[in-house]
């Protein structure tokens, strides 16, 4: 489901479930190896990444509107909490875009230090508009601490579909770059930034995002 590896200081952390949509097994894969890198001594970094086509598409709606009908408060609440603890994560941290990233999975990808997008294909989008529902108010306020307001905007109101080049002129990422590209650029991101003291890193992030943080949080 998760896969984590060493590339010098750096983690990189693969999602290896089709979409990689989130549901209470995936969320916790994921912080048990968030756990790995925190709990690791010396210089880290974190490069989080997919398989295939598909970086994240977000929540997995045919698990909330079936088994998990009765616990959709609960979890919506947990996945706010892994956006809160990617955003204030205490080494810095890089999504590797390999492919599409809607929804939440655009959410988890804002959540990070930095974004690399592959350009050719693969799609950054923010559905709910033509999906009927409404954002989170931790959800909105992720967005807006991380993207420009007009993107920002753009992309809630409408629901459209930004590209890698799109992307990156919007600053909705850092990088728009070939597909066997994007791994490397986000190590290369992530791989001078692996020294920095983790408590500083931690309370400047908190600092920066208090507002966001505390929404996020509940």
């Amino acid at each position: 489901m998760i896969e984590l590896e060493r590339d010098g200081d750096v983690f990189v952390l693969r999602m290896r479930v089709g979409e990689n949509r989130f549901n209470p097994d995936f969320l916790s894969a994921l912080d048990e190896a968030l756990d790995v890198v925190e709990a690791s001594e010396g210089a880290a970094a974190l490069v989080t990444t997919g398989d295939g086509k598909f970086y994240s598409n977000g929540l997995d709606l045919a698990w909330l509107t079936g088994d998990g009908a009765g616990e959709s408060s609960e979890f919506l609440a947990r996945v706010l909490r892994m956006f809160a603890r990617v955003l204030a994560f205490p080494v810095a941290t890089v999504a590797a875009m390999n492919g599409h990233a809607f929804a939440g999975g655009g959410m988890l990808a804002l959540a990070h230090d930095f974004r690399v997008m592959r350009a050719d294909r693969g799609f950054f989008c923010l559905p709910e508009v033509d999906l009927g529902l409404p954002l989170a108010p931790g959800m909105t306020a992720l967005i807006v601490a991380r993207l420009p307001i007009a993107t920002a905007h753009e992309a809630i109101v409408t629901g459209k579909r930004f590209g890698g080049e799109e992307a990156q002129a919007k600053g909705i990422v850092d990088a728009a770059v070939a597909e066997d590209a994007v791994r490397k650029q986000a190590v290369e991101i992530a791989a001078p930034l692996a020294g920095k003291d983790r408590a500083t890193m931690a309370a400047l992030k908190r600092g920066l995002y208090q507002d966001t943080l505390r929404i996020l949080e509940g």
